[in-house]
């Protein structure tokens, strides 16, 4: 154990560790990327993330530099999760329910609390907190709140930011603060603060100020858009003030989250779900803009296509029983309501099925929880192309986080089969098709130089398909290292000068997570590329996505 790590152990609670298998371990995320970091520490409070960012900081004053990367689980698949400094995983330790209210249904949580147990808790209590990402049985709430992740019901609920209305927040100088809404009174009780706080809050309010025109170009006409920082709700037109939006998405690029305040929803276990086909893209289009319409928005509109449904089958042919049979249709729709069952459903109900009726090739209508349940398990067969390998091929993360505005669905959908049809390879698709996002996870050997080529050959196209339509680069997941070349070409100069003075404020010395969202170019990308891919470390959870 190096020496840094032997002081470190001295005075933290949580556990320093230098051993080769954990560094190899913590070495790589869900990502195609690989970094080996110099230690992990599992920390067991806000004082050991407090004392080990106030020691990075003092080395950095002397020239030294030991960067801090915040982790969950690890399930991040833009290489976000991985740094060559200090890794710091929350899910050992900082994991508890710290308060919970259940009449307002607010929850104060630790970082590294498991979302799929958080949500069971709130369930009990007739609660849910939306936006939770397919990765949630196996992720923590301080990852999803750093890549301010979404889930199927995005459509009707929104993101994540939308219900974290407070943090605390370890600065890079081992400072904490807490976020939320402030009035202008409190906000300049913030600005006469003599610490690192108040410093930041006088430059913060400064820069928002300075550009007020330039921030008007990081909105993005989708339903979420992940990419760079999220500005505009920082400040509002009353004079109110918040950091927590800022903070939200930023994947640990300014501070360290050590505590999380939630919002949470009503929960209405009791579901209408319809399934539905189409043979072509411009059914499919229709139907998904008539939806978009409904004053009362279904809580998930979702798609596989027929390329999707042809290699499932042919790996498990038995979840198709009773709902699909050969030949699969161009196209299979789920769409969820979960308003009470009442007037409201039934007319609801009636809106979505007339539209489907009308454009679909079939219609299921399903109210049975059981029945809906093998329905759900139809959705969810893009687990098979994650977890099943043909040969030395795997499906690889690199491209299928963009979102386009719906309306626009049409020619994203062309675009990514001409993309496809060009490499010589099949796409098979999944996704949250009402608010615009197809995922897709190309089979590669990267292993192999042809494959290893194609991966920034397929990156290039993809996000140019994206940006002609208007779109965003990162929508349901973040920017990471894998999309931080492509962000400056979704922003002009002059926004990402605005995104790099923001980090320079939080975080001058580049001590947290350094070339996540800034610094890391295509050729830094393929110096870090693994030479071999594998989800193994999800294969005791369902590998979704």
């Amino acid at each position: 154990m190096s020496k840094v790590a032997h002081y470190l152990q001295e005075h933290l609670l949580g556990e320093v560790m230098t051993s080769t298998d954990a560094i190899d371990y913590f070495s790589t995320d869900n990502s195609i990327f690989s970094i080996r970091p110099l230690m992990v520490i599992y920390p067991r409070n806000e004082n050991d993330i407090r004392k080990t960012a106030r020691f990075t900081w003092q080395l950095a004053e002397r020239g030294k530099m030991i960067p801090i990367t915040a982790r969950g689980s690890g399930t991040d698949q833009t290489g976000a999760a991985i740094g060559n400094g200090i890794i710091l995983v929350f899910s050992a330790h900082m994991n508890r329910i710290l308060e919970f209210d259940s009449k307002s249904g607010v929850s104060n949580v630790e970082p590294g609390i498991n979302f799929g147990k958080l949500q069971q808790t709130l369930h009990t209590h007739g609660r849910f907190l939306p936006s939770m990402p397919s990765s949630g049985e196996y992720s923590t709430i301080g990852g999803a709140v750093a890549n301010n992740a979404s889930g199927s019901d995005l459509i009707k609920y929104g993101e994540l930011k939308k219900y974290v209305t407070g943090l605390r927040v370890v600065l890079a100088n081992g400072e904490v603060i807490e976020t939320g809404r402030m009035n202008k009174k409190e906000l300049n009780r913030k600005l006469g603060l003599t610490s690192f706080e108040g410093e930041i809050y006088r430059q913060v309010d400064t820069l928002l100020e300075e550009e007020t025109k330039v921030l008007g170009q990081s909105q993005v006409d989708v339903l979420k858009n992940n990419a760079g920082f999220n500005l505009i709700d920082i400040k509002r037109k009353d004079g109110s003030f918040d950091l927590t939006p800022l903070f939200v998405g930023s994947q640990g690029t300014l501070g360290i989250i050590s505590e999380v305040i939630l919002n949470t929803e009503f929960y209405n276990p009791e579901t209408t779900l319809l399934m539905a086909t189409c043979d072509n893209i411009d059914q499919l289009q229709i139907i998904v803009t008539e939806l978009n319409k409904l004053s009362d928005l279904p809580s998930a509109i979702e798609i596989i296509d027929g390329n999707l449904l042809r290699e499932a089958y042919a790996i498990n042919g038995s979840v198709f029983k009773g709902l699909l049979e050969a030949p699969f249709p161009t196209f299979c729709l789920f769409i969820e309501l979960d308003l009470p069952r009442d007037r409201l459903l039934k007319k609801v109900t009636k809106k979505v099925t007339k539209i489907l009726e009308k454009y679909a090739t079939t219609v299921k209508v399903e109210y049975e929880s059981s029945q809906q349940d093998k329905i759900w398990k139809l959705r969810d067969i893009s687990s098979y192309l994650l977890s099943h390998n043909q040969g030395v091929n795997r499906a690889i993360p690199i491209i299928g986080d963009g979102a386009v505005p719906y309306l626009k669905l049409g020619e994203f959908l062309i675009g990514l089969y001409k993309i496809f049809e060009k490499t010589q390879l099949v796409p098979s698709l999944w996704g949250h098709v009402g608010a615009g996002i197809i995922h897709l996870q190309p089979r590669l050997d990267i292993n192999q130089v042809g494959d290893r080529q194609k991966i920034f050959k397929l990156m290039e196209e993809y996000y140019a398909l994206i940006l002609s339509l208007g779109g965003t680069i990162s929508s349901e997941s973040n920017d990471g290292r894998l999309r931080t070349p492509y962000l400056s070409s979704m922003y002009n100069s002059e926004l990402m000068t605005v995104f790099e003075k923001m980090k320079m404020i939080f975080d001058p010395y580049n001590i947290l997570n350094p070339g996540v969202k800034f610094g890391t170019s295509i050729d830094d990308l393929k110096s870090i590329l693994r030479q071999s891919y594998s989800i193994d470390r999800l294969f005791e959870h369902l590998p979704r996505n």
